[in-house]
């Protein structure tokens, strides 16, 4: 055994980042199979490596008998008392019985062990450096593509985008930079499996932390996200100090922040709206861009009854039911919208309470369709 070893082995761990007491224990490992294949020992045996001479020595373990029956596992104790004189019957002693031409054979045998274990040594550092990335963004490389997954390359490792995580307004192509949210990161025999998505909600609550500073800084917060992605999105946002704009803040000069993460998400239309731990506010927030008359709170149902203008029920509601679907997702309370004429109808909403017309501009339509 050379040094020209230990200076692979050195080498591993500061090229591939392997420790390299992982790297001589695998050696170890190898050896003493060689050993015990090569020289059909039964025995437990030691293998012991110098660093400082590239010396590798092979020391068996053997019983002190009496009358040997079994030379690969037993030893005299006369013989015993010739190497230590304080050795005993029944004592466990190890000998030497490193094979003159064991060094060839070794190396032969231990050469596609060692690079097992290396392998997985490496797949062991790709996935500790990749597990902690998991509901973080990252940018890849589209790779390849099957029926089943786009593979991104995110550096070390490629990244499985299933069909379902797909956006529907998308196209994916070889060669295409893409951000990606990462849901979940595997450790299997074949290598760490990583699953990332472009239509998770997470991913839209990471590029705002991205795009803006105060989010990052912890001054402006998140409190909640509905996405159906590719077409429309809504997120709450929540400033502690009262002298913060929150959704002016995430919008940013001009649009410039908001707009930079429609872009990313190839024209996905976001609603930003401000949260309150007051359901009647934050309901009627969310519903935006839609006008709110009156909102009623049910709350052993965590349900809302919401009143608007008639001419706002349509923009309320959204096209097939998407402003409502995703404010009640927003909030995590039911929301029923009725238009005025229907509550003023059935008692719900009290004459009194009716809108002036002059208060709401005529847009029967999403400004942002």
């Amino acid at each position: 055994m050379s040094s020209e070893l230990f200076d692979a082995i050195h080498y591993l761990e500061k090229e591939k980042g392997i420790d390299k007491d992982v790297l001589m224990e695998a050696l170890e490992a190898a050896l003493i199979s060689a050993y015990k294949k090569n020289f059909k020992s039964a025995t437990n045996v030691r293998v012991d490596l110098d660093e400082n001479t590239g010396g590798m020595h092979v020391y068996a373990q053997k019983t002190i008998v009496e009358e040997v029956l079994d030379p690969q596992q037993e030893i005299s104790l006369d013989e015993a008392k010739q190497i230590n004189p304080n050795y005993e019957e029944e004592d466990v002693i190890e000998v030497e019985v490193t094979p003159k031409d064991f060094g060839r054979i070794a190396a032969q045998a231990a050469k596609q062990v060692v690079t097992q274990r290396v392998r997985e040594a490496e797949r062991g550092v790709i996935f500790s450096e990749y597990v902690d990335r998991e509901e973080d963004v990252m940018t890849g490389i589209i790779q390849r593509k099957d029926a089943r997954f786009t593979y991104v390359n995110l550096g070390k490792v490629e990244a499985r985008l299933p069909v379902s995580e797909q956006m529907p307004t998308e196209e994916y192509h070889v060669h295409d930079r893409l951000k990606v949210f990462v849901t979940k990161v595997e450790n299997t025999n074949k290598g760490p499996h990583i699953y990332v998505s472009r239509t998770h909600p997470g991913l839209l609550k990471r590029l705002f932390e991205m795009e803006v500073p105060e989010i990052y800084d912890g001054i402006v917060e998140i409190n909640s996200v509905a996405r159906e992605a590719g077409d429309r999105s809504k997120i709450s946002v929540y400033a502690p100090d009262p002298e913060i704009d929150p959704v002016g803040s995430c919008v940013g000069q001009r649009g410039q922040r908001v707009q930079a993460i429609v872009n990313e998400l190839k024209g996905e239309k976001i609603d930003i709206v401000q949260w309150s731990e007051d359901p009647v506010v934050f309901v009627s927030n969310a519903l935006s861009p839609a006008k709110v008359l009156e909102v009623r709170v049910d709350e052993e149902e965590k349900a809302t009854t919401v009143i608007v203008p008639d001419h706002q029920l349509s923009l309320a509601i959204g096209k097939r039911g998407q402003n409502a679907r995703l404010a009640a997702k927003l909030t995590g309370w039911k929301i029923d919208i009725k238009s005025e004429s229907e509550a003023l109808e059935d008692g719900t909403l009290d004459p009194s309470q009716t809108s002036d017309e002059d208060t709401y501009s005529e847009i029967d339509e999403d400004p942002f369709e």
